[in-house]
């Protein structure tokens, strides 16, 4: 469903129960809330699940890009507002975990824990996301498509007939929205404000991931005190995708811990 916040429209499913404890998940760069749809299935259904597309992904409203990330954080914080929900846990991945930790600093009253999936502070350095843009600008997103999957994927996966669907999810994310994503990224580091969190945290990583390596992810557990860290073996920058199993167990088992059931 389409739900208009008023400064933008973004696109948002919900499954499990409307009563429920609040779960949402956050998208990562050049991908859809179809990112969950193995993982969906798979979690507590008496759970209210609420997955939406990033701004200028999915179905989402596409604004002119550059982005910041407070704008992918307000985005986040008006549409919880919208639906009433407090006392969340926000599952993000890549700059989805990245918005969690800028929710988290800003409103604890909506999150009281968050899941990071292949999330960091700070993810690569703005030399490395001006050229990535630069390329884009050139080339399009088919112009990096094959460099981008294969460090997504894990060796295994990327011999699988479903790369297809996800190589193909990345090159119809809209240029502006992917661009925007990339600069709000490259703008943003959350070493001092994500060392100040307490709430409860799972911080997970995949072992073949080429985009976010497993140390720059313990490193950001590291600074979260209490948090607890995962690595999903045979798995590279989207485990969700890879080991829906084994991130679904892994998630089910950190709300149980944390009474969110």
């Amino acid at each position: 469903m389409k739900i208009d916040l008023g400064h933008i429209t973004l696109n948002v499913q919900e499954d499990g129960d409307a009563s429920g404890a609040p779960v949402v998940f956050s998208n990562s760069l050049g991908t859809s809330l179809e990112l969950w749809d193995k993982v969906i299935p798979l979690l507590p259904q008496n759970l209210r699940l609420i997955r939406y597309d990033m701004r200028g992904h999915g179905a989402s409203d596409v604004p002119p890009a550059p982005y910041s990330m407070g704008m992918l954080i307000r985005d986040a914080e008006a549409l919880l507002d919208h639906l009433e929900i407090r006392d969340c846990v926000f599952v993000g991945l890549s700059v989805g975990g990245m918005i969690a930790q800028g929710l988290a600093t800003k409103r604890l009253d909506q999150i009281r824990a968050m899941v990071l999936s292949n999330s960091a502070a700070k993810m690569g350095n703005p030399p490395m996301w001006k050229g990535r843009m630069d390329a884009v600008k050139a080339g399009g997103i088919e112009s990096l498509a094959d460099d981008i999957t294969t460090r997504w994927f894990s060796r295994a996966f990327l011999k699988t007939p479903e790369l297809d669907y996800w190589r193909d999810m990345l090159t119809g994310t809209p240029e502006q929205g992917y661009l925007g994503a990339c600069a709000a990224i490259a703008g943003t580091d959350f070493y001092t404000t994500t060392a100040a969190l307490t709430l409860p945290s799972l911080v997970i990583a995949g072992s073949e991931d080429g985009a976010s390596p497993p140390d720059l992810i313990r490193e950001t557990a590291e600074l979260i005190k209490g948090s607890r860290f995962e690595l999903i073996r045979r798995a590279g920058h989207l485990p969700c995708v890879e080991q829906p199993n084994v991130f679904a167990a892994l998630l089910t088992e950190f709300l149980s811990d944390i009474g969110h059931t």
